[in-house]
């Protein structure tokens, strides 16, 4: 535990992502088994643990600190782990700080009333970092700025060379912690990893954003034409090994929409986008949010907002790979084979006939479906296995909406940003009020990070755990792809993708948009 303590604390003060590559490259070679396939679960998201909750770390708290010191202390730091690691008072001891297969092993086993006296005797022997090390595991929330897909890169600079972060993916889902049989492949002890038919993911093809130098050097005959929709990639993968419903960052989306896992009643590795569909429509992204981000989908749930997918492209026909074929050929074999199947709750994705990109620039910008947010651009002879590379498929957006609009409360935010306020509430003005109207940590540059985060420093006027509020006096050009009315939002209207386009010190606050503005631009008057 002492190791991944070390590796936490160093990890969540690394701003540089090839430093906390190389960080967990080092973990991961010098940890024994099984401590660090644990370690690498944890990372990855894959520990969880049901028994010991926040609630049962609130109430050791409780019984060893003062309440009232406490609560304050909570308010202040505004993190349930950080504030215990660090208010814990020391007791003399001789038992040994836990190891990580202790821990691990000590949670599966122990029955719940147990775990009070056994958690106790851990944080007294631990130090501060090693309790929030422990504290942050027991709760499910590492927050170190490292992603799973950072993790299997550190894990294939393991092989040297011999194994590429896809080839990781494509096996992850066939393999448990403290995955021996993976670390025996990278070290070069073993063979690959053999999946035996598990439904796993396949690294997607990506596609990049269009710019207007991009264009100029594209030929349109060269290139397939279809909707972007408004949803999220997902890759259905279903056989006789099981069916799975996976993102494109290789999350594991199926307990989520058991209603689609029902409809994939065949053998194909499909590519397509995920929405609410109401009678053959697809709906707002803000539809399809209620159902994501969910660990089970109520039957009430699952009618009121139900689910499909339109498909894009195939990897797999049956057991043959055919990813390798020309977009044509492979569009002609999902043709081919949605026509036999005729799949419940997925339809083709239409491609549309085009003889130049300035007619397609018509078609993109007078498209007014909600759920559309732009076009796909595809290589007619490109294959699937292009993977990351430029050129391949391009997404081509409409232009984003803008508003100017008041900054009302910061957060600090995760990783490498969690000693800066970098995620910031705005809001627009309703009858002398302002109403918050989005949430954006992102589209700034590094110098306007500073700038901000400065500024909120020295214009807070309240604090309230990890939120802090601020003077009513920022304005910033808030940038966002739609809007779309919404009940669950106190302002009536939620943004899609909003983030930060420009800082205007120079606008007076009081000059800033106005909320009954963007409600008309979202009804269209």
């Amino acid at each position: 535990m002492i190791a991944f303590a070390a590796l936490l604390e160093r990890l969540a003060f690394t701003p540089s992502r090839n430093a906390r590559i190389a960080l967990l490259a080092r973990y991961f070679a010098a940890t024994p088994d099984p401590d660090r396939g644990l370690g690498l679960a944890a990372i990855a998201g894959e520990l969880r643990f049901t028994a010991a909750k926040a609630g049962l770390i609130r109430e050791l708290a409780a019984a060893r600190t003062d309440p009232v010191l406490f609560e304050l202390s909570y308010d202040y730091v505004g993190d349930l782990a950080e504030t215990v690691a660090l208010i814990w008072p020391a007791a003399r001891t001789n038992q040994a700080p836990p190891s990580l297969s202790e821990v691990v092993e000590t949670l599966a086993g122990t029955p719940k009333s147990e775990l009070p006296s056994i958690v106790s005797g851990w944080l007294d022997a631990s130090t501060p970092s090693v309790r929030l090390a422990l504290l942050k595991l027991l709760t499910g929330g590492l927050r170190v700025g490292v992603s799973a897909r950072l993790a299997r890169v550190a894990l294939a600079e393991l092989s040297e060379g011999r194994i590429t972060v896809d080839d990781l993916e494509e096996i992850w889902h066939g393999v448990t912690p403290p995955y021996p049989s993976l670390f025996a492949w990278l070290t070069g002890d073993g063979p690959r990893p053999d999946p035996a038919g598990a439904p796993v993911f396949r690294p997607p093809m990506l596609a990049h954003p269009l710019e207007l130098s991009d264009l100029a050097s594209l030929e349109p005959a060269d290139y397939r034409a279809e909707w972007k929709w408004d949803g999220i990639r997902v890759q259905l993968v279903s056989g006789p090994g099981g069916r799975r419903i996976f993102s494109r960052g290789a999350e594991d989306l199926s307990a989520a929409f058991p209603d689609l896992i029902a409809a994939m009643d065949f053998h194909a590795v499909l590519d397509g986008e995920l929405l609410v569909v109401r009678d053959g429509t697809p709906a707002p992204f803000a539809d399809l949010q209620r159902r994501l981000n969910r660990k089970t989908a109520s039957p009430q749930l699952q009618k009121s907002h139900p689910v499909g997918v339109r498909l894009y492209d195939m990897l797999f026909d049956a057991g043959e790979d055919i990813r390798v074929q020309p977009f044509d050929i492979r569009r002609a074999r999902l043709e081919a084979w949605h026509a036999v199947e005729v799949p419940n709750r997925m339809e083709l994705s239409s491609l549309i006939p085009f003889s130049s990109f300035d007619e397609l620039a018509m078609l993109r910008d007078g498209a007014r479906a909600a759920a559309i947010e732009g076009l796909m651009l595809k290589r007619a002879d490109s294959h699937y296995l292009a993977g990351r590379q430029r050129g391949p498929w391009w997404k081509w957006k409409r232009d984003p909406l803008r508003i100017d609009a008041v900054l009302m409360y910061a957060q600090r935010g995760h990783g490498k940003r969690s000693g800066s306020f970098s995620d910031y509430t705005f809001g627009l003005w309703r009858n002398g009020d302002l109403l918050p109207v989005g949430k954006a940590y992102f589209g700034f540059s590094d110098a306007e990070l500073v700038f901000l985060d400065r500024w909120i420093r020295n214009h807070a006027i309240a604090r309230f755990g990890p939120v802090t509020e601020v003077e009513k006096a920022m304005v910033l050009e808030v940038a966002f792809d739609a809007a779309q009315l919404s009940t669950r939002h106190k302002s009536g209207v939620a943004l899609r993708f909003p983030r930060i386009a420009r800082i205007r010190p120079d606008k007076p606050a009081e000059e800033a948009d106005r909320l009954d503005s963007l409600l008309a631009l979202v009804e269209g008057r």
